[in-house]
């Protein structure tokens, strides 16, 4: 029995207590800490230790069997109380007394049979239903429950008045529990019950209808029966119980629940339903038995507006197509929904049919359906998704007739489209397209109609949108997800295009052209595509930065590289590269500067330091040495042929040959000078280095006119250069005339430090200085004068 009833509960109850609870939750949402779930914890009693600030308490799914004040009397916030699914057998009202706010408590399955009336007046909802009540369990106090909108309640037998009690309430919706009603053949039941919107009959799920009872209800707005079996003998005690129930105006909606019938018994309930005030007629979970006979009907002028039927059982497996399908293409309705059923095929309706509304999702139709029809020509919308569809050129040779058609959803079928021609047949009026979940190809924009607005190709085969398609200048909206694109398509084709749908496809190189280009898109959603995050993708990013984040969808968590491997992962927007490094141009505008840069860094150091002029000097000195080593051993051999060389200017000859070299050879010293000791025939550089290389000193007069000299800074680096591969103490400085620092040219900074690093001897103008003068040449040279003495003498003997 409880099992049974799990099954209606979750059919009925959802609606409703969305409805009326949803803002009673929403006002605590944010103080989770009031909220208590302790359902299906093999509960046997009310735990002690609930927080006194609960609001919402579920017990439900447990093996309580009683309630005690002491169980709620300190949960004087509480506002909704789930007890259902318990073995409560006895329930007094009063242990609530000190739950003053409680608006919410369910009582459903539960085993109660007897219950006091202390009732709190702020319920809202209050669930007695699927417990073992005998009568309705009403008592005058319900009056008291200004507030309540649902009420539920069980019994096995009717009263007239029973309802008495609660007859000035207006309320929203009563569930009646039915499955235990017995009544004998000789009585009739009878219930008035006076005010509701929506009411809810619950019977039992495995007896024949037998319910003979007489229900008045006033402002009956929706009318539910679930668990309905009849047969051919018991159609007719169905149709008399309804009769009362559907005869005021204000019954909108009927709705049926699990009914088991015979196909004779349906096509009656038709008959009697059309002629009423039904506005909408719902059958959900219809199982047809017995057999399937063609049975005749005229459909009479009706309220009825739509028909939905929803899974559908066939027990019957020899039968008339034509007798099962010709009941529904007669209709004169507007809308009918005929869903998840064995049905193979809908017949073409006559011409004088109303449909402008067809739904037949998840059946099993074929290609062959409304092929050739030309009496659908006020239908407007046509739902044939989740069937046996195959070839999408025949879809469109359906609906050429259907003038009036604009949407059309055809998804989760197999079509394909293969023709070459594009020579497609489509009504003109179509503007809405659903062609998502089928194996289609590029292909498909070939065969398109050609006022579509709203176009979902999504979960396909497309790897490209061909740009040499046909102009879909009125579309708008285009949803290619889940396929296999590449790239984005070219707006040029859809220049009226305001919203695209292509996450999860292969792009990986986005151009950025496209958000430039589409001016109209409002909306575009680009996120789980294979970005790869190089220079390329770097102008995407950075118009995707520059459109409005509202125009993005899912951006930015859904936009994520995947290759390189070292960016994986990474949000594009955190995606950062040089531009210096995308640039090509760029970066070698800026490697060229640089080489300039340096290149006349450089030059302006070398021209600064005399460079070229040194570079010439190790020229010279390297030929030299190069010769040298060309030169026998015996002729290598070093010996000392002059006391002294002197370099000098030629403006300062005269005291050189005057004053320096007589006082100097007086002392038998033997002076090199260039004029009389330079080897014809060599170069100039090569008779410097020689002489500096067999003279023991060298002498430097120093003077303005020495500075001005080229071949005198020469003849001094060499000498320089001598000092160190010797590594002896062989220059001489003689300042003739004082040098200012600022005379000496930047280029003989070899001058400049020996000036400052070594000592020199200056002339004196003074004649009385001269003695002294010439002391310290000749101290220069008399270390060495004996042993050139001694080396002499050996050579003499």
């Amino acid at each position: 029995m409880i099992k049974d009833k799990d099954s209606i509960t979750g059919s009925f109850h959802f609606v409703y207590i969305v409805t009326l609870i949803v803002g009673t939750i929403i006002q605590f949402s944010d103080e989770s800490e009031f909220t208590v779930d302790m359902s299906n914890m093999n509960l046997t009693h009310v735990p002690e230790d609930l927080p006194p600030k609960t609001k919402i308490l579920d017990m439900s799914q447990n093996n309580i069997s009683e309630l005690h004040l002491s169980d709620m009397s300190y949960l004087s916030g509480l506002k909704i109380l789930r007890i259902s699914h318990n073995r409560i057998w006895w329930l007094d009202f009063s242990i609530f007394k000190f739950n003053q706010d409680l608006e919410y408590l369910d009582l459903s399955y539960n085993q109660l049979r007897n219950m006091s009336c202390h009732l709190i007046r702020s319920l809202k909802h209050l669930d007695l239903s699927f417990n073992d009540f005998h009568v309705l369990p009403i008592c005058k106090e319900f009056g008291n429950l200004t507030q309540l909108q649902f009420l539920g309640l069980s019994a096995t037998k009717l009263r007239q008045l029973d309802l008495l009690p609660i007859a000035h309430l207006h309320l929203s919706y009563i569930l009646l529990d039915l499955q235990g009603y017995y009544a004998k053949e000789s009585e009739k039941g009878s219930l008035q019950i006076l005010d509701t919107k929506t009411l809810h009959l619950v019977f039992h799920p495995n007896q024949l209808f037998s319910v003979q009872a007489n229900m008045l209800v006033n402002n009956l707005g929706c009318l539910q029966l679930t668990n309905i079996k009849l047969n051919n003998d018991n159609c007719q005690v169905l149709i008399q119980f309804l009769s009362e129930l559907t005869r005021g105006p204000t019954l909108l909606n009927f709705t049926l629940q699990h009914v088991k019938t015979t196909w004779k018994c349906l096509v009656r309930i038709f008959k009697f339903l059309w002629p009423k005030p039904v506005q909408y007629l719902n059958i959900y979970n219809l199982t047809i038995v017995e057999s399937i006979n063609k049975e005749y009907i005229h459909y009479p002028k009706t309220a009825l507006k739509a028909l939905k039927i929803e899974h559908v059982k066939n027990e019957v497996f020899l039968f008339s197509q034509t007798a099962l399908y010709t009941i529904f293409s007669e209709m004169n309705i507007m809308m009918l929904t005929i869903s998840d059923t064995p049905f193979i095929h809908m017949l073409c309706p006559p011409p004088s049919n109303t449909f402008k509304f067809l739904n037949f999702t998840q059946n099993v139709f074929t290609d062959s359906v409304f092929q050739s029809c030309s009496h659908l020509v006020r239908l407007e919308t046509l739902i044939l998704r989740k069937n046996k569809l195959k070839d999408l050129y025949k879809v469109g040779l359906m609906t050429k007739h259907m003038t009036s058609l604009e949407i059309l959803d055809v998804s989760v079928n197999s079509l394909e489209y293969d023709r070459y021609d594009g020579n497609c047949t489509w009504v003109g009026s179509i503007v809405v397209l659903n062609l998502s979940s089928n194996i289609l190809t590029d292909s498909v924009f070939r065969c398109l109609p050609p006022k579509v607005k709203v176009l979902d190709l999504h979960d396909n085969r497309i790897r490209s949108i061909p740009k040499p398609i046909m102009k879909l200048e009125d579309l708008q909206e285009l949803n290619v997800a889940s396929n296999s694109l590449a790239h984005f398509p070219d707006c040029g084709t859809f220049n009226r295009l305001s919203v695209l749908i292509i996450d999860s496809n292969s792009i990986s190189n986005p151009s950025a052209d496209f958000l430039q280009s589409c001016h109209n898109i409002r909306s575009m959603s680009a996120g789980n595509n294979p970005f790869q995050c190089t220079c390329e993708l770097r102008e995407f990013v950075q118009s995707l930065g520059q459109v409005a984040s509202k125009v993005v969808e899912g951006w930015p968590d859904s936009y994520k590289c995947d290759s390189p491997e070292n960016y994986k992962g990474t949000l594009l927007k955190d995606f950062h590269v040089s531009p210096l490094s995308c640039n090509t141009t760029l970066l070698l505008v800026t490697i060229g500067v640089a080489v300039l840069v340096f290149t006349v860094t450089v030059t302006a150091l070398c021209i600064y330091f005399d460079l070229p002029w040194y570079l010439r000097m190790v020229f010279q000195w390297t030929q030299t040495r190069r010769r040298a080593r060309n030169t026998p051993l015996e002729e290598l051999q070093r010996t000392i042929q002059f006391h002294a060389f002197i370099s000098y200017s030629e403006r300062d000859s005269a005291w050189v040959k005057n004053e320096l070299v007589p006082c100097l050879e007086k002392e038998e010293l033997r002076i090199c000078l260039h004029e009389r000791n330079f080897i014809p025939g060599k170069s100039i550089v090569e008779n410097i280095i020689n002489c500096i290389e067999k003279s023991y000193k060298s002498i430097f007069v120093l003077s303005p006119n020495f500075v001005q000299s080229e071949w005198c800074h020469y003849e001094l680096y060499f000498a320089h250069h001598n000092l160190f591969h010797e590594g002896s103490n062989n220059l001489i400085l003689i300042l003739l005339e004082p040098i200012p620092q600022n005379c000496i040219p930047s280029k003989y900074h070899k001058l400049r430090a020996l000036m400052t690093q070594r000592t020199y001897l200056e002339w004196p103008k003074e004649k009385s200085k001269h003695g002294l003068f010439w002391a310290n040449i000749r101290a220069a040279f008399n270390m060495k004068l004996t042993l050139i003495a001694e080396n002499n003498n050996a050579e003499a003997s």
